[in-house]
């Protein structure tokens, strides 16, 4: 049991530093992408190729880590991304920029597949499951809190080129730890006889996950939409990186709130979906209405985000048996990259004329109906009924 917990914590520590280190360069990519000369739009580009050469990785990374094993797609992606967020500080131009974005984005996206399943074997029930996500996710939260702040004071102090050498060297500093720490894991998560494993094909056409997928896309929209909004206001306004990084803190206070509530994990992941998704359209209604400020709107956007993401996590892992669990964190890796794709290329085009704040609260309102009405449809008489099916 101890080793068991010892081995649990090494992921714990790999995953926040991956969190803290790649969450520093938040609040400073777009300034040094304006820097090399990128336009709006070319920002949006860059954002949208990085988050598609994800989504392509993250389809073949899903089959490979079921099959042959977590640590070592964790462990090579940790050195290849450290090495090319160097590269990013030695970037000449917003072309170069753009090769290392789309770069970097392939390689990242073995990790978090990898590292999700890898968490997800040592859970033996439900309960558990949602308890070892909301931990990790208040990990990462805490990160998301204290990197932006120190990205941002960085970028001011040291210039963007060395903060990029900081981050690239401190991945790859991670990356040695897992390779002498980090250990593979098999499963000890009790399968339901209800429950057998899915391959890519049957994990897509699973109407229960098909669900969950489209509301990992309308989350990642939602927050693509903040990632690219809040630091382009240091380029609008004349605002400092470090303003920047503290307003992205906000964001990181309300996620940090809603996960300590561990008591949340034991209700049903799908009420929890559906009401996160509702908070935050409303979030969003209020903010583009001026009935918030962004500060405000930041936290509670934070807020749901943290109720959303385990109960998401969750339901996955209530569906799909332990052996595919690759697969199916990898398709829903994959749907949060197109969630960034379409999101910051619609922001990219359409800021200047539309708000994408209010685009953002149609496209969340939109899935939440679809979701509800899904809700219904499986609630039918005609309808058999299973654990957590919409």
């Amino acid at each position: 049991m101890r080793q068991t917990s010892m081995e649990k914590m090494h992921i714990f520590i790999v995953m926040f530093f991956m969190s803290l280190v790649m969450s520093v360069q938040a609040p400073i990519f777009a300034p040094y992408a304006a820097k090399l000369g990128a336009s709006s739009v070319v920002i949006g580009i860059m954002l949208s190729l990085a988050s598609f050469t994800n989504l392509t990785g993250n389809l073949i990374a899903g089959p490979l880590v079921d099959r042959f094993g977590k640590k070592v797609f964790i462990t090579l992606p940790i050195f290849v991304s450290g090495g090319l967020f160097i590269a990013h500080g030695l970037a000449t131009s917003s072309a170069n920029l753009l090769l290392l974005r789309a770069l970097n984005g392939f390689s990242l996206a073995f990790l978090i597949p990898s590292a999700f399943a890898l968490l997800s074997g040592y859970a033996k029930n439900s309960h558990q499951q949602g308890k070892n996500m909301a931990i990790n996710g208040i990990l990462g939260t805490i990160a998301s809190i204290v990197a932006p702040i120190i990205g941002g004071m960085m970028g001011s102090a040291f210039g963007y080129e060395n903060t990029y050498y900081t981050i690239g060297t401190a991945l790859l500093l991670i990356g040695i730890y897992t390779t002498l720490c980090l250990r593979e894991k098999e499963s000890i998560i009790v399968v339901g006889s209800h429950r057998k494993a899915f391959s890519l094909i049957q994990v897509l056409q699973k109407k229960s996950l098909q669900m969950v997928f489209l509301t990992g896309f309308a989350l990642m929209y939602i927050h693509g939409v903040i990632i690219y909004e809040v630091p382009y206001l240091a380029v609008e306004q004349g605002l400092s990186t470090a303003i920047t990084g503290v307003l992205f803190s906000f964001f990181g206070v309300g996620t940090f709130f809603s996960l300590s509530l561990f008591f949340i994990n034991r209700f049903n992941p799908m009420k929890r979906i559906m009401f996160g998704l509702f908070g935050m359209c409303m979030s969003l209604f209020a903010v583009f209405t001026q009935l918030l400020t962004l500060p405000l709107m930041l936290f509670l956007l934070g807020f749901f985000f943290g109720i959303m993401m385990p109960a998401m996590a969750t339901a996955l892992t209530d569906t799909v048996s332990s052996d595919g669990h690759g697969r199916a964190f990898g398709v829903m890796s994959a749907v949060y990259s197109l969630g960034m794709i379409t999101s910051s290329f619609i922001t990219g085009i359409i800021r200047d004329v539309l708000s994408p704040y209010f685009v953002a609260f149609l496209i969340g309102m939109l899935t939440l109906m679809i979701l509800g009405y899904s809700r219904i449809q499986s609630g039918s008489p005609k309808t058999a009924r299973t654990p957590y099916q919409y």
